[in-house]
């Protein structure tokens, strides 16, 4: 399970329960982006609190894991580590974000509906909750 494939290539992995599931993926996992598919809100809940990802989604297409998706215009690069800056910096260098994704759709969210004009982007403020 050590594999990027750098493709459309899905590699599923299927396990008993969302703990086996939040497990495999800390030995697993990229640290950038996972997602869960399931109609089970509070196996998603679990997963979207408890998986240590900066991209963690429910019902929605890992391909919304971009800078340019999330409004933050072109995307320069991206980090799997937990911290990224170095040297003297001041409060904002030393901030991350992690991402949360939730789809309201019937059938989920692909990337394809909105490249298409299916749907439309909408970026917009929204509070910050504990």
């Amino acid at each position: 399970m050590h594999v990027e494939y750098g493709n459309t290539t899905l590699c599923v992995e299927v396990v008993p329960d969302v703990d086996a599931a939040v497990e495999h993926i800390a030995e697993h996992g990229s640290s950038h982006t996972e997602f869960i598919i399931t109609e089970d809100e509070e196996a998603a809940r679990q997963f979207l609190s408890s998986v240590d990802s900066a991209c963690v989604f429910h019902n929605a297409s890992s391909r919304f894991a971009d800078g340019f998706r999330f409004g933050l215009g072109c995307e320069v690069g991206i980090s799997t580590s937990r911290i990224h800056a170095r040297g003297p910096v001041g409060l904002e260098g030393l901030l991350t974000t992690r991402w949360q994704l939730r789809s309201t759709a019937e059938d989920g969210h692909t990337a394809q509906d909105f490249s298409s004009g299916r749907r439309a982007w909408v970026h917009e403020q929204v509070p910050i909750t504990k």
